[in-house]
C-alpha cells in the first residue's frame, strides 16, 4: 500500500515546529554550524527552480544536526526593492501590504516543502525594526568618512527612474528591467569601498572553500594594477594632465595621448580651435553612450583637439585626441598611447595616420602588430637592453627624481553608489542644513520612517520629495529650517549585514550583541547564486571588514564556505517567470508529495551544474520512496529470525560502504550521487528480502536503520513516519548519523576504468589495493584497450589506482 503523504507530511511539519527541534541557542558543549542561504526577495511565487536551493540548505541543516553540531539555519526576507514598488504603481496597493502578503505565501510554501528554520530569528528588511540598524550603520560610515555625497556621472534607468550601481548594469542595460541605461550627472551618496580594495583583494586568498570562479570574478572586478602615474605637459600652455600606466617602460613609444570626453581639460583645449565643432559633436555622442558600449569590441574612434602634449622623456610633441574608449571613471581619465605595445592604440594610430614606434623587441618569429610581451627595450635611450621589470623600475625612479611621477598601485574597483530615487527602500538618515551642510540624524531619532504617499511613481527624484511634512525639519545642530535627504539606500546595503542580525534578531538596543555574533560567526556554509559574485558578496565582505575595524565583530570574512548552485533549465532557458517556462510545484505536491519533489531536486544532476527539467522525474522518485515505505511495512519479501547468512553479511557490508559514500558525497555536495547510492542500497535490500530465506532480522534492522537515517535529510517526512512506526520512540531528526565500520566498508575488489585519450575503453575488476604499476600492466593487457591502441605510440600513462588508468597515445 502506498504511503499517505497528504496526511504524513503536515503531521511532521507540525511536530518539528511544536517541538522546536531546529530553534537553537549557543551551546558550549557542541560545535556550532551557521548554515545560511542568501535571503530571498519575497516574490511569493516559488517554482521548481527555487525549490532546488531550499532543498539543498535544508539537507545540510538536517545532516549537520545528526552529526552532532549545533546548527543555526535562519530565514529572512530581502523585502525592500523595485518589484513591490512597481506593483504599487500599477495597483495602488501599498508596497508594505504587497510585500507582507508575499512573505506569508512564501513562508507557507517553504513549510510545505518540509524546510526547517529557526523562525524565532526571522527578519525582514522592510520593517523599521530592521532598517533602523541600516541607518545606524550608515551613520557610522558617515562618521568615519566612508559615506559621502558628490556630483558624479551615474547610470540612470529611464524606466525605473533611478540610479544604478556599475554592477547593476549588464551589457549596457538595467539588470532588472532590461532598459538601456543613460548617463547623468547627479549628486549621489557613495560608500568608500575603495579604501578597502587591497584588503578585499588580498583576503580572497583566505577563502579556500569558495568556488574558484567567484574568487576570480571578484579579483577581476577589484582589478589591481601596478604601474606609474606621471605628469604630461600640454605644449605651448600652462596646462598639464596626469596619466596612469601599467607599462611605464614603454613611455619612449608614446606617439599620441588621449583624454576622456568628460576630462575637465578638454574644454580648455578645444575652445576656439578649428576642431571645436567636430569635437563637441563627438563628445555629445559619447555622453549618450554607456560605459559598456564605449568599452565594447570594435573600431575605436576619436577626434583631434588641435593641441599637443610633450613626451617628458624625449620632449617630442605628440597630438592629443579625445576618444570615448577612455573613461573618466577609470584611472585619471587620460592615457599615454603607445601603439607599438598596445593593439588598441595600434589600431587607433593606423586609423588616424599616427606614427608607431616599437619600444620592446619582439621575438624573431612574432608576426602580429602590437607586441605586448617581455623583451629587451629598444628605441628607449637609457632603457635600451633592459627587460620589462628592470625598465619599469628604472623609469619610475627617473620620474621620481624629477618630481613628475611616482610608482602607484591602482584598482578598477569604484566606490559603491548607494543612492536610489525610489520610495520602497531605507531612507538615508541625513538632514541638509543651509548653514551646517549635511548633518547626521541623531541616533535617538532613528529610525527615520518613510510616510505613506499618494503617488509611488518616480519622476527623477524619490516620491518622498513630494511630502512636505517628511522633507521639512529642523537642523539637529542649530534648530533652523532644514530638509531631509529624500533618496533611499540601495537594497544591497540591507543584504550586506543581515546575516549578523540573525545572531541577535530582536535586540532593540543595538544592531546586535557582539558576544552572540562572536559565537555564531563566521557563517560556516553560505548558499546562493553566482550572479551575486561582485554585488552582494563583495559588499558583504566590505561591511564585515568595516564592522571588524569598529570592534563590533571578530571576523574579517563573513562566509567561510560558499556554494553556488546551478539553475533548473526548461525549454533551453533558465526557469523564470519572465521566460514563461516555470513549473509550479502545486500539482506535484498534490500528486507525489514534498519528499518526492525534494528527492528529485537532489537527484536531477550535480548541484553545481544547470539541470534540465524532466516532467516525469518526480514520479520516479515517488516510486522509489514508495518502495522504501513498503519495505518498512513488511510488504516486500521476508525478514527471518535466523543467524546472518553470507549473503546477509554482504548486504551489511554494502550498507556500511553506502554510509561511507553518502557521508562523503554530502560533505562534497554530491547530492545526486548520494541519492543514487541510496537507491542502489534499497535495490540490494529488496533483492535480499525476495531471495530464499529472506534477510536476517539483525541485519535487516541495521541496514534499514541506516537507510532511513541517511534518507531522512533528503526525504524527512516519510522517513520520520517509518522511524516512528518501527517503534524506535525517538525523533529521527535528533538521531546520530550512522557510522561505518572500516572493516565492513573495505572493498576487496573495485571496478577500475581504463581510458584511452580520456575515453572509456574498458572496465576491469581489480584488487582494491592494486598498485600503479599493476594497474598499468592490467590496462595494457586488456584486449579492448589493445584494439584502440593499435600501432600508436604510448606517450603517457596517468594512473590513479584503483579508480582509473588513462593511456595517452599519439
Amino acid at each position: 500500500m502506498s504511503y499517505d503523504f497528504a496526511t504524513i507530511e503536515p503531521k511532521w511539519q507540525r511536530r518539528w515546529a511544536e517541538e522546536r527541534i531546529f530553534n537553537v541557542k549557543p551551546d558550549p558543549d557542541r560545535p556550532k554550524f551557521f548554515n545560511v542561504q542568501m535571503y530571498p526577495y519575497p516574490s511569493g511565487e516559488m517554482h521548481m527552480g527555487h525549490l532546488r536551493n531550499y532543498t539543498y540548505v535544508d539537507l545540510i541543516t538536517r545532516y549537520k544536526t545528526m552529526r552532532g553540531l549545533n546548527v543555526l539555519s535562519p530565514m529572512g526576507w530581502d523585502s525592500f526593492g523595485l518589484p513591490a514598488e512597481n506593483a504599487a504603481i500599477d495597483s495602488g496597493i501599498h508596497p508594505r501590504i504587497f510585500t507582507e502578503e508575499k512573505i506569508k505565501t512564501m513562508k507557507a510554501q517553504l513549510k510545505r516543502l518540509g524546510a526547517v528554520y529557526d523562525w524565532d530569528r526571522e527578519i525582514a528588511s522592510h520593517t523599521p525594526e530592521f532598517y533602523r540598524w541600516d541607518q545606524w550603520l550608515f551613520l557610522k560610515l558617515f562618521e568615519q568618512g566612508l559615506a559621502y555625497k558628490k556630483l558624479a556621472p551615474v547610470n540612470w534607468c529611464p524606466k525605473d527612474q533611478t540610479v544604478l550601481a556599475n554592477e547593476q548594469v549588464v551589457d549596457g542595460a538595467c539588470e532588472r528591467c532590461g532598459t538601456i541605461v543613460e548617463k547623468r550627472d547627479l549628486e549621489q551618496w557613495f560608500f568608500r569601498i575603495t579604501d578597502y580594495a587591497e584588503r578585499l583583494l588580498d583576503d580572497l586568498a583566505l577563502l579556500d572553500h569558495w568556488p574558484d570562479r567567484v574568487r576570480v570574478m571578484q579579483q577581476n572586478w577589484i582589478g589591481r594594477s601596478e604601474g606609474a602615474q606621471f605628469i604630461i605637459q600640454v605644449a605651448d600652455s600652462e596646462h598639464s594632465f596626469e596619466v596612469f600606466t601599467t607599462r611605464p617602460d614603454t613611455v619612449f613609444g608614446m606617439t599620441f595621448a588621449v583624454l576622456a570626453p568628460e576630462h575637465p581639460l578638454v574644454e580648455e583645449l578645444i575652445s576656439g580651435s578649428k576642431y571645436e565643432s567636430e569635437a563637441r559633436d563627438y563628445i555629445a555622442a559619447a555622453r549618450r553612450s554607456t560605459e559598456i558600449e564605449r568599452l565594447a569590441e570594435g573600431a575605436k574612434t576619436g577626434v583631434f583637439t588641435g593641441a599637443f602634449a610633450i613626451n617628458p622623456v624625449n620632449d617630442r610633441r605628440v597630438p592629443i585626441y579625445v576618444a570615448d574608449y577612455v573613461l573618466m571613471s577609470y584611472g585619471t581619465g587620460a592615457i599615454m598611447a603607445v601603439p607599438g605595445q598596445d593593439q588598441r592604440d595600434w589600431d587607433f594610430a593606423e586609423r588616424y595616420g599616427i606614427e608607431i614606434v616599437r619600444t620592446v623587441q619582439p621575438p624573431a618569429d612574432f608576426e602580429g602588430d602590437a607586441y605586448v610581451g617581455d623583451g629587451p627595450a629598444i628605441n628607449s635611450d637609457f632603457l635600451d637592453g633592459l627587460d620589462m621589470a628592470a625598465a619599469k623600475k628604472r623609469i619610475i625612479g627617473w620620474f621620481e627624481e624629477r618630481g613628475i611621477g611616482y610608482g602607484k598601485v591602482q584598482y578598477r574597483l569604484r566606490d559603491w553608489l548607494i543612492s536610489r530615487q525610489r520610495y520602497w527602500g531605507c531612507p538615508i538618515p541625513i538632514i541638509k542644513c543651509p548653514i551646517h551642510g549635511l548633518v547626521a540624524v541623531p541616533e535617538e531619532d532613528l529610525p527615520v520612517v518613510h510616510p505613506d504617499v499618494e503617488n509611488y511613481s518616480p519622476e527623477g527624484e524619490s516620491p518622498l520629495a513630494a511630502i512636505p511634512e517628511f522633507v521639512n525639519v529642523e537642523c539637529p545642530v542649530c534648530g533652523g529650517p532644514a530638509e531631509r535627504e529624500t533618496d533611499t539606500m540601495d537594497t544591497f546595503v540591507d543584504s550586506s549585514w543581515y546575516y549578523l542580525r540573525y545572531c541577535d534578531a530582536h535586540n532593540a538596543e543595538a544592531i546586535f550583541d557582539p558576544a552572540k555574533v562572536r559565537y555564531w560567526m563566521p557563517i560556516d556554509q553560505y548558499v546562493g547564486g553566482v550572479e551575486h559574485a561582485v554585488l552582494h558578496l563583495l559588499y558583504a565582505r566590505f561591511i564585515t571588514k568595516v564592522l571588524h575595524d569598529m570592534g563590533m565583530v571578530d571576523v574579517e570574512e563573513p562566509f567561510s564556505a560558499l556554494f553556488t548552485q546551478g539553475m533548473i533549465v526548461k525549454d533551453g532557458a533558465k526557469m523564470s517567470k519572465s521566460k514563461g517556462n516555470v513549473v509550479a510545484p502545486d500539482e506535484y505536491y498534490a500528486r507525489y508529495g514534498a519528499d518526492a519533489i525534494r528527492l528529485f531536486e537532489l537527484f536531477i544532476g550535480p548541484p553545481t551544474d544547470d539541470a534540465i527539467w524532466n516532467d516525469n522525474g518526480v514520479e520516479g522518485t515517488h516510486r522509489f520512496l514508495d518502495r522504501v515505505w513498503r519495505i518498512g511495512r513488511g510488504e516486500i519479501g521476508q525478514v527471518d529470525e535466523k543467524p546472518p547468512s553470507p549473503s546477509d553479511q554482504e548486504l551489511l557490508a554494502t550498507s556500511h560502504r553506502t554510509v561511507k559514500k553518502v557521508t562523503d558525497d554530502i560533505e562534497r555536495f554530491r547530492f545526486n550521487t548520494a541519492v543514487a547510492a541510496l537507491m542502489g542500497l534499497t535495490n540490494r535490500l529488496i533483492d535480499g528480502l525476495r531471495a530464499d530465506g529472506g534477510v536476517a532480522r539483525s541485519v535487516f534492522d541495521e541496514v534499514y536503520g541506516h537507510l532511513l537515517k541517511m534518507l531522512s535529510p533528503m526525504a524527512p517526512h516519510v522517513t520520520h513516519e517509518l522511524w516512528e512506526l518501527t517503534g524506535k520512540g525517538s525523533m529521527l531528526a535528533l538521531e546520530a548519523w550512522p557510522e561505518w565500520d572500516p572493516a565492513l566498508a573495505a572493498e576487496s575488489t573495485v571496478t577500475m576504468i581504463v581510458q584511452v585519450n580520456g575515453k572509456v575503453r574498458d572496465r576491469l575488476e581489480v584488487a582494491a589495493d592494486i598498485t600503479a604499476a599493476e594497474a598499468e600492466e592490467l590496462a595494457l593487457s586488456s584486449a579492448k584497450v589493445k584494439a584502440h591502441l593499435g600501432d600508436r605510440r604510448l606517450e603517457k600513462v596517468v594512473s590513479r589506482p584503483p579508480e582509473v588508468v588513462n593511456l595517452v597515445v599519439a
